[in-house]
């Protein structure tokens, strides 16, 4: 069962213009009580190893945990719902302090 903040391999397809695409790491944003219930669809940003400086992206260091091989930038612009036949297998999780900064960053995005 998936959790809020799981790094996971999924497959985005072909990507047009600037989305993020291909098959590479996303996290997990999706709600707990909404994981609980199995959906066949959950929310994702995409990860990236290219960093840049914006405020739309949140930079993620490797460690023990979160099972990335290096530094990555989560692409909250890029904030997908993807079915969960696309998620490939599970790496890692970000925990509690990178999954918050992420959905504030999403929040922003939103005007939430």
């Amino acid at each position: 069962m998936l959790t809020p903040g799981d790094v996971v391999e999924v497959d985005l397809g072909m990507p047009a213009g600037s989305e993020a695409g291909l098959r590479r790491l996303a996290v997990v944003v999706t709600a707990r009580r909404i994981l609980r219930g199995g959906p066949n669809v959950v929310q994702v940003i995409p990860l990236t190893r290219t960093i840049r400086s914006g405020g739309s992206e949140v930079l993620i260091a490797p460690d023990d945990g979160n099972g990335l091989d290096g530094p990555s930038a989560a692409q909250c612009q890029h904030l997908r719902s993807v079915a969960t036949t696309r998620i490939q297998q599970r790496r890692g999780n970000v925990g509690p302090l990178v999954l918050a900064e992420l959905r504030e960053t999403v929040a922003l995005l939103l005007d939430l």
